[in-house]
């Protein structure tokens, strides 16, 4: 009757820390508060864009129609009782346009730029060697000189030098 009044859920219940304590610790990682608050910016940003492009950019487009501005331009097909609001679909994309091009020059741009400045640079290392007989440089899998056409015996990698000019990777 013991067992059935009080039930062993010792394991269950480590498990369920463990989960809960790897959970808070993702949600308390950098990353994820970085991520949260970007994206909140990034609506509020674009919420300011299309109300710029609604109240300012698209009343000044003429449609040569008797609408105000071209954000009011909704033609109606004839005979139906189809309307296309060309002038919402047109300011979704001037908004598109501007929030994209914002983004590619003051987020993309610099940050690639910042990424190339601090990533190492990779040299590659031509191996070269000297004919025996002209002492001109040579590609090191190279049977013939080209300087002097004579015959070229391969020799073991650690006697070939780097081309001028150029450092070996560190």
């Amino acid at each position: 009757m013991s067992s059935l009044a009080k039930p062993n859920f010792g394991n269950m219940g480590k498990s369920a820390r463990n989960t809960l304590g790897g959970f808070k610790a993702f949600l308390l990682r950098g990353n994820v508060v970085d991520l949260a608050i970007g994206i909140v910016i990034g609506a509020a940003f674009t919420s300011v864009v299309q109300a710029m492009v609604k109240d300012i950019i698209t009343p000044l487009i003429p449609t040569g129609t008797k609408v105000n501005s071209l954000s009011d331009w909704s033609p109606t097909i004839a005979h139906t009782y189809i309307t296309l609001h060309i002038g919402d679909f047109l300011n979704a994309v001037i908004s598109f346009v501007i929030v994209a091009a914002v983004l590619y020059f003051f987020i993309v741009r610099p940050f690639s730029a910042l990424m190339d400045h601090y990533k190492p640079q990779k040299v590659e290392v031509d191996l070269t060697r000297e004919c025996q007989y002209c002492f001109q440089s040579v590609h090191p899998q190279a049977t013939r000189c080209p300087h002097c056409t004579s015959p070229l015996t391969m020799p073991a990698a650690e006697t070939m030098t780097p081309v001028a000019g150029q450092q070996e990777m560190l």
